[in-house]
């Protein structure tokens, strides 16, 4: 099957040459576009079951951040930060003449979400929130510090998997092999020496643990700019990022908030799940 995305490119205020995936959508389409961002340590890849989904009614845009996949790494690691890549996305929205969007948001790309709109208000027309919140708990950031940026390679696709497995499996207690090697591929590629590495600049770890970097403060003044907003927050039931009372409060602050809870599986569910998909096509029926 023909891929129904074009690789594009746009520049940041710094001259990386950064990629998106650019799913036209159907002809004459006037319905408002999604904007899918990505998590810590992934790409454009995490979106691709979704986004051929979303893109037979409106065209879906899915950047990848500064320093994975095809966009440049940084020379600088310190730009390896949200409030950057809020930048880099902003610059390609502007480019584009993108004014109102929806929102899709995984982990990072959640907190990015939150940023964009304390920015602009108004300008999401719905928004979908992966397995994160206002709040971000310590257990799950020193989960993620003790793998992001830490490297190794594999020399085939079931060692790559089997890597994923031992590393993640209690996130994910029920994957099978096969799942296991859908992640791997989404993950990672292979380099010029044939072995298969992650794909993203092992540099993103410098920044991550300095104070206000991987969860920027006063996140809940970011995200009461979401109030009155539709949305739908999936939280994986074994998440250690998001806790249910996070999950509460963030109902009470935005009433227009639905919730689904992922079973037997931690940060983050893949958005593939078929209840979370109705779900999202479900609230994206309701945006023209």
């Amino acid at each position: 099957m023909a891929a129904t995305y074009e690789d594009r490119f746009w520049t940041s205020s710094d001259g990386l040459d950064l990629h998106y995936r650019n799913y036209p959508g159907p002809d004459g389409g006037e319905r408002l576009p999604v904007l899918c961002m990505h998590g810590l340590t992934r790409n454009s890849r995490d979106f691709a079951s979704l986004a051929e989904v979303l893109a037979t009614t409106r065209r879906v845009i899915v950047p990848e951040m500064r320093g994975r996949g095809m966009s440049d790494y940084a020379p600088d690691s310190d730009t390896y930060s949200p409030v950057t890549y809020v930048q880099d996305v902003e610059k390609l929205l502007a480019e584009q003449g993108i004014t109102r969007f929806v929102a899709v948001g995984t982990s990072m790309g959640g907190l990015m979400t939150m940023l964009m709109a304390a920015g602009a208000p108004g300008r999401m027309a719905a928004v979908v929130m992966n397995d994160i919140g206002p709040v971000v708990e310590a257990e799950g950031l020193s989960r993620i510090s003790g793998y992001v940026g830490q490297g190794g390679s594999f020399p085939t696709w079931v060692h790559a998997a089997r890597g994923l497995a031992e590393a993640h499996g209690a996130a994910f207690p029920d994957y099978t092999l096969d799942q296991w090697l859908e992640m791997a591929k989404r993950t990672m590629v292979v380099s010029q020496n044939g072995r298969i590495v992650f794909d993203y600049d092992m540099a993103i770890a410098e920044p991550f643990g300095k104070p206000g970097n991987a969860a920027p403060p006063n996140l809940w003044l970011a995200f009461e700019a979401l109030a009155g907003v539709p949305m739908l927050l999936v939280r994986g039931e074994l998440s250690d990022l998001i806790t249910p009372d996070t999950v509460k409060q963030m109902g009470m602050r935005n009433p227009k908030m639905r919730t689904i809870t992922v079973p037997r599986v931690g940060h983050a569910p893949t958005l593939d799940e078929s209840e979370v998909r109705e779900a999202i096509l479900e609230l994206l029926d309701g945006v023209e």
